[in-house]
């Protein structure tokens, strides 16, 4: 998978400090079906893809994909067993058990930031290094798996868990799947191909324009306000129409530069980068159905 192509996430070690679209030079386009239905199992950041496709948190949780186990010990399941497990893992005695039971090492791909439980209220307690063969309990929920460290249980992030251990050549898959073929131009460019954004999006938003319009001036499609509330409706969204290995240089540039953009979180090619787990670098997101509803086609930005 994609995801589980970064040998070492850097990061890990620091986390990161309306209706319709005018333009008057470049045609800007509102794809209403464009984020819809766009759903992460990232607890921190599942309330901000609901708003920003104006659904509700109900309506994101109903849609979200089945989990999946990870070894032998894990087998796949039904909704409801993944809300039993969800529900269990905040119970002392369940976890001793889980803690007791469990029989299966699996290898970290990169550092993994450590978290107290899977849930939204998640408190990070420190970090496992990458090519680190960890005791699993075989529990999972919302996209993080239950490991056992010096006889504790903690939650990271199950996508960078595997069965085979890390290749000393990872960094070279990541370069060739992210298409990073060309060398992605320095920020700090001047906007010449005569685009622009709409008065009514956020200050961020008109930075986020500038910097990619002067980075990548062959891009003059950009997606900004639109009805249905949430990010794209305040103004706080962008979606930068470009796709193939063109379009990672756009994800990365605007990750690279986020601090300095107000950027809370990037979505492309069905993987998500966001502040909040910075740390974790790129991650998988479940299938969406189509090329628009997985980002294959745009970069979207959010931003505070």
């Amino acid at each position: 998978m994609a995801h589980l192509r970064h040998k070492r996430d850097a990061n890990a070690r620091r986390i990161p400090s309306a209706a319709k679209i005018a333009a008057p030079v470049a045609v800007f386009v509102t794809l209403g079906v464009v984020g819809a239905g766009v759903v992460t199992t990232d607890p921190d950041v599942r309330e901000a893809f609901a708003a920003a496709n104006g659904a509700s948190i109900a309506q994101v949780s109903a849609s979200e994909r089945k989990d999946e186990f990870l070894s032998r010990s894990f087998s796949r399941t039904d909704g409801s067993q993944a809300r039993g497990v969800a529900a269990r893992v905040a119970d002392r005695k369940a976890t001793a058990k889980a803690i007791r039971q469990a029989d299966t090492k699996l290898w970290t791909t990169v550092d993994l930031n450590l978290w107290t439980e899977p849930g939204k209220k998640a408190k990070k307690t420190g970090i496992v290094m990458a090519e680190k063969k960890v005791l699993v309990t075989g529990r999972r929920a919302n996209g993080r798996a239950e490991v056992v460290l010096d006889e504790k249980a903690f939650w990271v992030t199950a996508d960078y868990l595997s069965k085979d251990k890390p290749e000393q050549e990872e960094e070279v898959v990541e370069t060739e799947s992210e298409g990073s073929d060309e060398s992605a131009p320095a920020a700090g460019g001047t906007c010449s191909n005569g685009t622009s954004v709409p008065s009514g999006v956020s200050s961020n938003i008109v930075n986020v324009h500038a910097s990619v319009c002067g980075a990548f001036p062959e891009i003059t499609t950009y997606g900004t306000l639109r009805g249905g509330g949430g990010d794209h409706g305040s103004g706080r969204a962008v979606d930068i129409m470009v796709s193939g290995s063109r379009g990672w240089q756009v994800a990365n540039f605007v990750r690279d530069n986020a601090g300095s953009l107000g950027v809370s979180y990037v979505i492309y090619s069905q993987n998500i980068w966001s502040v909040e787990r910075g740390g974790e670098g790129w991650r998988g997101m479940s299938d969406r159905g189509s090329s628009t509803a997985n980002h294959y086609d745009h970069v979207h930005v959010s931003t505070y």
